[in-house]
């Protein structure tokens, strides 16, 4: 962190779920789909909620929003590697992310960190498992499998406290019960070094991390089969998603 306790949110975006495509196309990238991805910048105080922020939405409930993923937050420090990588122009809220931050990466952060934002108190519940919808947004199908290779991932918060915020609030870190398990390197566990199963073990007992990943580190420890990824990253080819 740019500071060893204090960062930023420099932007914040909310969007409701719509529909666009056009019907019949063959063209996987242009058929209907139903999504929150696109997110707007906003300058107004908006009340954070346990499950969401005031004016924001998922389309897909099953694997996005509520309770451990009320928040997406992504580093803007990442804007200009994907620029550069991607030959973009990348507005805030390019990745579908709500707190667009500054200060804190993956490297940085640990799950279960507890930060106050404005009038909320929020904690670091998993990493951004990126999906289809992603690589869709932005058409280069490879993206969510790119983006989860690099560990430039962000990560997403649980709402301990609720509460306005604002862009521009600062980032303050209040505790860190879990200093050993960053957001980089739940990451590596999970997507990485795969077959590490003491690894897997040892994450799945952070108390702090979410359940849905506790879940999947736990099935991987007693079966000792690594699950299968790539229909989460790859995704339909269309459809109300």
């Amino acid at each position: 962190m740019s500071d060893a306790r204090i960062a930023k949110v420099i932007s914040v975006q909310v969007g409701l779920p719509k529909t666009i495509g056009n019907e019949g196309s063959s063209d996987p990238m242009d058929q209907v789909w139903t999504t929150g991805f696109f997110k707007e910048p906003t300058s107004r105080l908006l009340w954070l909620s346990k499950t969401n922020l005031d004016g924001d939405g998922q389309a897909d409930l099953e694997n996005h929003g509520g309770p451990e993923k009320a928040v997406n937050v992504y580093p803007i420090e990442h804007y200009s590697y994907w620029v550069d990588a991607l030959g973009l122009a990348l507005p805030r809220g390019s990745f579908g992310e709500n707190f667009t931050i500054e200060g804190v990466l993956e490297s940085d952060a640990c799950i279960g960190d507890i930060f106050e934002v404005g009038e909320s108190l929020v904690q670091v519940s998993q990493p951004r498992q990126p999906c289809w919808k992603l690589a869709r947004r932005w058409r280069v199908k490879d993206l969510a499998v790119r983006v989860q290779e690099t560990g430039r991932t962000g990560w997403y918060f649980r709402v301990l406290r609720e509460g306005h915020v604002q862009a521009g609030s600062r980032l303050l870190l209040v505790e860190r019960p879990f200093p050993r398990w960053t957001v980089a390197a739940a990451n590596t566990v999970m997507h990485q070094d795969r077959e590490n199963i003491l690894l897997a073990r040892d994450l799945s007992e952070c108390a702090g991390l979410s359940s849905r990943w506790r879940s999947k580190l736990r099935q991987r420890v007693v079966t000792g089969t690594i699950e299968n990824t790539s229909s989460r990253l790859d995704g339909p080819s269309g459809g109300r998603k």
